[in-house]
């Protein structure tokens, strides 16, 4: 049980706090949450302020120890959130989390499964994964998040949970595809080790992987399980709240619109993200969160 709400209106410093984070994105997160009523809405950019800054964390400059220092200082903070002796939060996203588990009754076991896949990335194990590891760093670093979001969106029965957890998958797999220039320059390739294996290309730098003519053969797997995992979260939507679940069906059409592109381009130019421009976004908002 965490602590309590504490008296009062809402945080106003820690609410604008996770604003200002999930608005500097610029990503497509912040165009689904945004059809959400307000204290939904909140408790969705708290979970995503969360997340950049464990994200920010794995991916900085810090040597080894202060990066798993810091990722083992968040397991301590999200713990204390759920007790009931610990001091109310001092630091801002904190603050907004322990609105927002309180409200929605969220999950501890899924904040600490975001920092383990943080911690994968700080680890070197996800340097061309296998197939099962690379499963487990989708369902830790997207799942857990799907299933903490469906809890603020309001619907978390088994078909929801279902659908957050296929629906993660994809979403990162998406990442991966569109990342892999960005994710090189930081020491990681996220493509399964047995599509190199089965293709006889020799496991060396993600610089010299990427280069490699065989690189679009690889993709190719990676994007139809991708597609798969769109088709396994859309079928779950038969038996869930779709209205609840309208933020996260946003998201889902613009991924699948990113996944289109970098398949069509077939990964022949790494600089291309394939990203949405302001006017799709916002179209995509209009037509499956508002209609």
């Amino acid at each position: 049980m965490a602590n309590p709400l504490p008296a009062g209106d809402p945080d106003v410093a820690a609410r604008e706090h996770v604003r200002a984070i999930t608005r500097a994105a610029g990503s497509s997160f912040y165009w689904g949450m945004r059809i959400l009523p307000e204290q939904r809405r909140d408790a969705m950019f708290a979970v995503y302020a969360f997340c950049r800054e464990v994200d920010d964390i794995a991916d900085g400059d810090a040597p080894l120890d202060e990066k798993r220092a810091g990722l083992q200082r968040w397991r301590r903070d999200i713990d204390a959130l759920y007790s009931t002796t610990a001091p109310a939060p001092t630091k801002p996203t904190l603050r907004a989390l322990w609105l927002a588990i309180n409200r929605y009754r969220l999950d501890k076991q899924d904040f600490f499964e975001i920092i383990a896949g943080m911690e994968m990335d700080t680890d070197g194990s996800m340097l061309v994964p296998d197939c099962e590891r690379l499963q487990l760093y989708c369902d830790r670093v997207a799942g857990a998040v799907g299933l903490l979001s469906i809890k603020i969106f309001g619907d978390s029965g088994e078909s929801a949970r279902a659908f957050a957890l296929s629906l993660g998958t994809a979403l990162q797999l998406t990442n991966i595809l569109r990342d892999l220039k960005d994710d090189a320059a930081m020491g990681r390739l996220y493509l399964p080790r047995e599509q190199f294996e089965q293709r006889g290309v020799a496991i060396g730098t993600p610089d010299d992987m990427l280069s490699h003519p065989k690189l679009p053969e690889i993709c190719g797997p990676v994007a139809e399980r991708a597609r798969e995992k769109f088709s396994e979260a859309e079928a779950m939507l038969a038996r869930a709240d779709t209205r609840a679940l309208k933020p996260a069906i946003v998201m889902m059409m613009n991924y699948r619109r990113i996944l289109d592109r970098l398949i069509a381009r077939r990964w022949q130019n790494l600089d291309d993200d394939a990203g949405l421009s302001k006017p799709e976004k916002l179209w995509i908002t209009l037509r499956y969160g508002v209609m």
